[in-house]
């Protein structure tokens, strides 16, 4: 049985929305990027959306999840997961762990 899992507050949202653009900041430099660029690979109409996000503010709309990892050299897998670790922390805490274990299928 899973242990109940308990909802973030604000503060810890607003920590881990931060912790998520650090990780996304890295991965752009990691690839040589600039907020330019990116914006570029990703048809984006502004870079600063790169900014807002690198900086705690707004998401990766769903649908373009696999378009972010392309463009950052992640497998589309691994790269999803770590979003939803940061964006939906009780999801992936009932899909990915029991008891501190990855729970099976």
């Amino acid at each position: 049985m899973l242990a109940e899992v308990q909802k973030a507050t604000p503060e810890e949202a607003k920590e881990q929305r931060t912790a998520l653009g650090i990780w996304l900041k890295e991965l752009r430099e990691s690839q040589h990027l600039s907020q330019r660029e990116l914006a570029d690979r990703l048809s984006l109409d502004y870079y600063t959306f790169i900014s807002q996000l690198e900086n705690g503010r707004g998401r990766i709309p769903v649908h373009r999840y696999a378009e972010w990892a392309n463009a950052l050299g992640k497998d589309q897998r691994s790269f999803v997961r770590k979003l939803l670790s940061y964006y939906e922390p009780t999801t992936y805490k009932i899909l990915f762990e029991e008891d501190g274990t990855q729970a099976s299928a």
